[in-house]
């Protein structure tokens, strides 16, 4: 009986050790990534997510965009506090972020995640983003591509404080 408490206790100790180890890194290799743009339909835009982990408390999401120049590029705010980084991975434009969206169209019904667009924003903050560049834009904030030199790709980082993300 002894025996068979200690073992139990030993067990114990372990499985609550392992349940407060750091969690392990999530790699997303470049190659990985320059793949699944390369993959992406090169008639619309993509936005479609690489990798989502669960980093203890809440989901970070790795997502590949493709933006050919023919497509219409819709001016979004998204309702959430998910915080967006871009980083340019080919191609340049413009990005306006700030100001107000001008005649909003409202969500798609029964969409979930689904965001308010519309045609154009009013003031805001305009800059030109190159391969390499990286922007900043925190949940609830107007942003909008515009004067595309070429068709453009970027990685999105998406920390996920609602943990609305899809674990992939």
């Amino acid at each position: 009986m002894i025996r068979m408490t200690a073992c139990l206790l030993v067990l114990l100790v372990s499985v609550s050790a392992a349940a407060q180890a750091p969690l392990p890194a999530t790699d997303v290799k470049a190659d990985a990534i320059q793949a699944f743009i390369d993959k992406l339909p090169r008639n619309a835009v993509s936005d479609l997510p690489i990798r989502v982990a669960d980093v203890g408390g809440y989901k970070v999401g790795v997502y590949g965009v493709f933006r050919p120049k023919a497509s219409r590029q819709d001016a979004i705010v998204h309702d959430t506090k998910v915080t967006e980084v871009y980083y340019m991975l080919d191609g340049a434009a413009t990005l306006i972020t700030g100001g107000t969206l001008v005649e909003p169209r409202p969500p798609q019904a029964g969409i979930t995640g689904a965001s308010t667009r519309a045609a154009r924003i009013e003031g805001g903050v305009s800059r030109r983003v190159t391969k390499g560049d990286v922007v900043i834009i925190p949940g609830h904030t107007p942003h909008w591509w515009t004067n595309l030199e070429g068709d453009i790709s970027y990685m999105i980082i998406r920390p996920d404080p609602e943990g609305k993300q899809t674990l992939k």
